[in-house]
């Protein structure tokens, strides 16, 4: 799943980011990036996803 987040992250960053951190203001900054161009939404989109998978892993260790 992660691969998939990834790859729409970089076509569509606004639905890789929905998928990964759902509505908010992530979603927002990511919105109002892909709008400045695509290239600062993909990297926002891509960073996102992989902070957030980061921190999942981090969880999952701490148990």
């Amino acid at each position: 799943m992660k691969i998939v987040r990834l790859l729409l992250g970089l076509v569509l960053p606004p639905l890789g980011v929905f998928l990964t951190v759902g509505a908010g203001p992530t979603l927002l900054i990511n919105i109002l990036l892909t709008l400045l161009g695509w290239l600062p939404g993909s990297i926002h989109a891509v960073w996102v996803i992989a902070k957030h998978e980061e921190q999942m892993n981090a969880e999952r260790g701490s148990y």
